[in-house]
């Protein structure tokens, strides 16, 4: 494949997004729809955070139901897309010297199946996950991004789904909220620096201030955003095709590096 493809960041939200239309799920699916298609997707999500680093292996990933509290509905949901063992061992072998499990226990998790069934609804496109290390610092997965760009020009769509804003404690469940002015603050932040392509102060989040100790009180779904950023190459624009703060607290901004 000839084409570079992008690779996108998502904020995926509440789960709820994944049986409902609305302003958010209306334009993942124009991302299926404007992006070329790609042969599989590299899906990094926040809901795979782990001591150590795995890659899905099956060739029938579950689909996993990792939340509670939910309607029955929501539990029904099934997303068969098909793995890509070859993907799997290729993202093991562009990640050495680290030692990446090949893993058969794990499947789709909600960060991954709750946004791809409105990208790829017929469930056409095989996906593998990656899970992200817990026990790293955020410049180590900005580094791992890196080595994964070159996924970009084998065919392979590279997802990261977490928030940028994700603060659950403040977040008004099923209510409309106006957005905090930490959450917006931080949000137009690190919009620029993305646009900009001063990703450093991204890497070393934690020493940005008040604003950014609200938005992240917790890494993990923050880092698939690093993920993503550390794929940029020169010259290439970053676009913003999602945007919104759902319930006051959770940014639905999605990043897309390329076209």
């Amino acid at each position: 494949m000839s084409t570079i493809l992008p690779s996108i960041f998502i904020g995926h939200g509440n789960p709820m997004n994944a049986i409902q239309t609305n302003q958010y799920t209306e334009a993942w699916k124009q991302i299926g729809e404007t992006v070329a298609r790609p042969k599989a997707i590299l899906c990094i999500s926040a809901h795979w955070f782990v001591a150590g680093t795995g890659v899905t292996i099956s060739t029938a990933p579950r689909t996993i139901h990792d939340f509670g509290g939910f309607p029955g509905e929501l539990y029904q949901v099934k997303y068969p897309a098909p793995g890509d063992p070859d993907l799997a061992r290729r993202v093991q072998k562009l990640l050495q010297p680290l030692p990446v499990q090949l893993d058969d226990s794990w499947g789709l998790d909600h960060g991954a199946w709750s946004v791809l069934r409105h990208v790829y609804p017929q469930a056409d496109v095989p996906v593998v996950q990656l899970s992200i290390d817990a026990t790293k610092p955020a410049s180590f997965h900005y580094e791992l991004g890196k080595k994964l760009a070159v996924l970009r020009e084998e065919g392979v769509l590279i997802v990261g789904s977490g928030n940028l804003v994700h603060n659950l404690r403040t977040y008004a469940w099923g209510e409309t909220a106006e957005p905090y002015d930490w959450a917006m603050k931080f949000e137009q932040e690190a919009r620029g620096m993305l646009v900009s392509g001063e990703v450093k102060p991204l890497i070393e989040y934690q020493k940005m201030g008040r604003d950014a100790m609200l938005s992240i009180p917790t890494p993990e779904h923050y880092l698939p955003l690093l993920y993503v950023a550390a794929t940029q190459q020169q010259g290439e624009a970053v676009t913003f095709p999602v945007e919104g703060i759902d319930g006051g607290s959770i940014s639905m901004l999605a990043v897309q590096v390329g076209k």
